[in-house]
């Protein structure tokens, strides 16, 4: 089976190549003999409601001087390809939902779209754990200043986060009373600090088990890869997250993540998330990520593993079930 692939992306060529989950994907893709197509944010269009993308030619290779080469960029229908691989980084902004609009048309006219642009703009990467509450530790989402100060006084030590973060960005460890968290919750509620902010804020209890690291857990159609990365925080920052300095290290999966994987599957599926990331902090589910996880170069090096490979036997089996219907 040869299939057209394309891949809407932030700038290739700006990547961390040995690291970008996107390339392993690629590179997957061109050892299978599919064609692959690059595109970015500002690529998409929709003429009369049909989906269109100025596309260039894509070839990949696994060199670090040189990971890409581009042909012209030309207007297509996205409907003549077969599979588009989403993988446009957060933040998931009003640009982002309107991007899995063109996608969901695409979706329409027989493109396999990885993941659901549906499941893209449903799924907040921060909020969908939380319709687990069986694998999650307790957290508040609200605006209302008081009832966040009332969270961490409960609690004693939380976690502060955006909804629409990435990378460990806009995340806060505080205890309560102290002196800073009036200024995080001005900085995170972008209002003030004595009424209601115009945005919402996740505020969760503090897992000391980050010490171990933040697992992230990959999930290739309500499968897991039998490894995760912890990423383990240095010095003297909490965070785990490989973007804000953490350590990868990788470890087999215990009982209790293979169970919150067991929970959190079959919605997966019903929901068309073929490729997700959970981030898991001791016995506690934290993140689902569905935009465009990561830590697949890394988990492949450390266990000879393919998990793009695992990943394209499931995207070629979907296409073969839309050109079946």
């Amino acid at each position: 089976m040869t299939l057209s692939v394309g891949v809407l992306m932030d700038p290739i060529g700006a990547i961390k190549m040995a690291k970008d989950t996107s390339l392993a994907m690629l590179l997957e893709a061109r050892r299978r003999g599919h064609s692959l197509h690059y595109f970015e944010q500002g690529d998409l269009a929709l003429r009369d409601g049909e989906p269109w993308g100025r596309i260039a030619p894509l070839d990949v290779c696994d060199d670090p001087q040189q990971w890409h080469t581009l042909g012209p960029a030309q207007w297509r229908d996205l409907r003549e390809l077969d599979v588009v691989l989403m993988r446009k980084d957060p933040p998931v902004d009003a640009q982002f939902i309107y991007d899995t609009m063109v996608l969901e048309a695409a979706q329409r006219g027989g493109v396999t779209v990885v993941n659901d642009p549906r499941s893209l703009r449903d799924c907040n990467e921060k909020l969908f754990s939380l319709e687990f509450p069986q694998c999650t530790a307790p957290a508040l989402v609200a605006r209302d200043v008081s009832e966040l100060r009332r969270f961490t006084a409960e609690h004693g030590e939380v976690v502060l986060k955006p909804l629409d973060g990435m990378g460990g960005r806009g995340i806060f460890r505080v205890q309560a009373g102290d002196s800073n968290l009036n200024s995080m919750l001005e900085t995170l509620l972008g209002g003030g600090a004595h009424g209601e902010g115009r945005q919402l804020v996740v505020v969760q209890k503090y897992i000391p088990e980050i010490s171990a690291g933040d697992k992230r857990i990959l999930v290739v159609d309500g499968d897991p890869v039998p490894y995760a990365l912890a990423r383990i925080p240095q010095g003297d920052d909490f965070r785990g997250n490989l973007a804000a300095g953490g350590r990868g290290v990788g470890v087999p999966l215990s009982e209790r993540d293979r169970w919150i994987v067991s929970q959190v599957a079959p919605e997966l599926r019903r929901r068309g998330l073929l490729f997700v990331g959970l981030d898991v902090i001791g016995d506690y589910l934290t993140e689902i990520n569905v935009t465009s996880p990561t830590c697949a170069r890394e988990l492949d090096a450390q266990f000879g593993l393919n998990i793009a490979g695992q990943l394209f036997d499931v995207i070629e089996q979907h296409v073969t079930g839309n050109r079946k219907e």
